[in-house]
């Protein structure tokens, strides 16, 4: 009976799992300027294809002129978790699909306060969005800052090869070392790296976060392979797989992506560098927008200059905006749930923190199927003292009962013999 209320709940919790994204998408961008058709704008668009909104949309448009935008400016992403989910689909069961599971794919994060984002036990808010959603974000954002330190590196250690005069070049060196935390040598060997990735037989593991076709079977007639990301190691890291299906929701684990890249030129290998910093679990990822430095602006000055607004980074705006919202009950101080006209968010956010804590304990494998044994069901937990003793009742009793029922019969049995030869003494 246990089990079979552990797995009705669960089941229950994994019902609303192709919900959750739909009733979290927004009906507007609460953090959009109030400019249009600028590059923030069509970033946002890119991310929020194929959204619907609907009635229950936790972030809907306020009747008044004032929308309540929350400050996540002094928190940073952090990842937590990657997860593969098989779920119910209407669409394959319409279309008579040897399966009516559709593989969905999440990633669970933190916005954790950014002075103790190491260790983020208190005070964070922890959410759930689409991998795809995740990793282009993620991605967008890893790699402008990567060109931006390549393009710095070359700038101001190209200058200091050139031989610049002492002072300007030390001033240079100074503030790309602070800006960048990485020094000259450094930089220019990462940098080249980059710069000469194909030519040293390795391909860009991002490439593959939507469905790319890796061999094409016109040549022999054999089945197609597709590259995707999955998820690895219990959800600790993000890969790029191999799929049978155009749609990347088949995994055929017994197959390695290297073997398939470079076409005729085979030998590539994927590089995981700017991957890995999506699912580095020590990468904490300031939502804070850091302001270019003036070269021409005395420091001296800093104190006079107009204080500027803290703005939030795209990628955060993007995330938190897409997410399901699990705030309240970790002490997040500036999410939605503190703001009475999203009362939708609280009605929602018990359902949404049961269903991340589920995943978190690991209720799917790492292909998305439900285990049938897990921390949460038959088995997997410990046996409190109230259970032990009721069980050592019951078996003693079983005991007892068995042992005065084998007495019993013993005696019936033995009384019956006696009465017979009693009888057939007297007829003797």
């Amino acid at each position: 009976q246990h089990f079979r209320s552990i797995t009705r709940s669960t089941m229950k919790i994994a019902a609303f799992a192709p919900l959750f994204l739909a009733a979290t998408v927004a009906a507007s961008n609460p953090f959009a300027p109030s400019t249009s058709g600028n590059a923030k704008s069509k970033y946002m668009n890119k991310l929020m294809r194929g959204a619907k909104v609907t009635e229950n949309s936790q972030l809907r448009r306020l009747d008044d002129a004032e929308e309540y935008i929350p400050d996540i400016t002094q928190y940073s992403v952090k990842f937590q978790q990657c997860q593969f989910i098989k779920a119910y689909s209407d669409e394959e069961a319409k279309e008579d699909a040897d399966t009516v599971l559709l593989t969905q794919r999440f990633v669970i994060f933190r916005l954790c306060p950014s002075e103790s984002c190491g260790t983020c036990r208190n005070n964070y808010g922890e959410y759930m969005v689409d991998l795809l959603t995740y990793l282009e974000a993620v991605v967008e954002y890893e790699s402008e800052l990567q060109q931006e330190m390549c393009n710095t590196c070359e700038e101001y250690c190209q200058a200091d090869d050139d031989g610049e005069e002492q002072n300007d070049e030390e001033r240079k060196l100074k503030k790309f070392t602070r800006k960048l935390e990485m020094d000259c040598d450094s930089c220019v060997d990462e940098c080249d790296k980059i710069e000469n990735m194909e030519d040293n037989g390795y391909m860009e593991a991002t490439e593959f976060l939507d469905c790319e076709m890796i061999y094409d079977p016109e040549d022999d007639g054999s089945a197609a392979y597709y590259g995707g990301p999955i998820c690895s190691s219990s959800g600790t890291k993000i890969k790029i797989g191999v799929f049978e299906d155009e749609d990347c929701t088949i995994l055929d684990s017994s197959k390695n992506v290297d073997d398939y890249l470079g076409g005729e030129d085979a030998g590539m290998q994927l590089s995981h560098a700017l991957l890995k910093k999506t699912y580095d679990a020590d990468n904490c990822i300031s939502c804070l927008v850091v302001e270019e430095e003036d070269e021409n602006e005395d420091e001296d000055n800093d104190q006079d200059e107009e204080e500027k607004e803290a703005e939030v980074t795209e990628m955060c705006e993007a995330l938190y905006e897409d997410a399901a919202k699990c705030e309240k009950q970790h002490g997040f101080d500036n999410g939605y749930s503190d703001y009475a006209e999203y009362s939708n968010q609280l009605m929602q956010e018990e359902l949404v923190c049961d269903f991340i804590n589920s995943i978190q304990k690991g209720t799917y494998d790492e292909v998305g199927e439900i285990k049938v044994k897990g921390k949460n069901s038959l088995g997997g937990g410990s046996t409190t003292g109230i259970q032990k003793f009721a069980l050592t009742f019951f078996i003693l009793g079983t005991a007892g009962l068995a042992a005065y029922a084998a007495t019993l019969h013993m005696k019936i049995t033995s009384g019956g013999k006696a009465d017979l030869a009693a009888s057939g003494g007297n007829m003797a």
